[in-house]
């Protein structure tokens, strides 16, 4: 049952078809998933009634994936070969694509530029942060899975405790969604001009497509890999 007192966190967790909705509806479901949903659907203009209604209606046709039944090797393993995977590839077309559209609209539509700085910032965000994850800490999570499953005390980490790394993965996750907001402002919500090529279409297609997948690859990290791996940690060293 969803209420009033509910953050957009927990209803994200719980019903994970309301990624779509909030997607929709332009509520932060990752990095500001502690909003309370009355808070939120106040910012999106609507009722809480109409979006309890809106979510009650998908849930019928709703076959999403529960990343809460997940394993925490098979959640990562998820989140690595599908979000990152994704990630790197879209950053890796935008490269050349933001070049050739600035080049031939940047003149007339200045904020082009503004754009590709952002997508520069992003990109040298991203590929690091994705690279700590997958070497530091994401195998410290797959041991404590393994110390678990064999009921042992796992290897010390150099960090300490997990609380450390995942402490500054989240404030990265926070750096990254204030530049997915700056480029949805610059393009105004990705509205293309009555001169766009095909390329242009191609970049806000692209953008859009990597923002989407962004948004739910942070929500599994802070909402469910992170929490559950901190559990974890507890529980196997005591």
């Amino acid at each position: 049952m969803i209420n009033p007192s509910m953050t957009v966190r927990d209803v994200a967790v719980r019903l994970p078809h309301s990624r779509t909705i909030f997607e929709k509806l332009k509520i932060d479901y990752c990095c500001g998933g502690n909003t309370l949903l009355t808070d939120a659907c106040a910012l999106a203009g609507l009722q809480i009634d109409e979006l309890i209604k809106m979510l009650e209606q998908d849930s019928k046709a709703a076959k999403d994936v529960d990343f809460q039944e997940l394993s925490l090797p098979d959640l990562v393993s998820h989140i690595v070969y599908t979000h990152h995977v994704l990630t790197k590839n879209e950053l890796g077309r935008l490269d050349d694509l933001i070049k050739k559209v600035v080049n031939a609209h940047g003149q007339n539509h200045p904020e082009l530029n503004s754009l590709s700085d952002s997508v520069f910032h992003l990109s040298a965000d991203l590929h690091p942060h994705m690279f700590k994850e997958e070497q530091i800490l994401f195998p410290y999570i797959l041991e404590l899975a393994r110390a678990s499953a064999q009921n042992r005390t796992p290897a010390f980490p150099p960090f300490g405790t997990i609380k450390n790394p995942l402490r500054m993965m989240m404030m990265e996750h926070e750096g990254a969604g204030e530049i997915l907001k700056e480029m949805r402002r610059l393009t105004s919500d990705y509205s293309l001009p009555p001169d766009a090529c095909l390329s242009y279409k191609t970049l806000y297609e692209v953008l859009e497509t990597l923002e989407s997948d962004l948004h739910q690859h942070i929500h599994l990290e802070n909402n469910i890999l992170f929490p559950r791996a901190a559990q974890l940690e507890a529980e196997v060293r005591g």
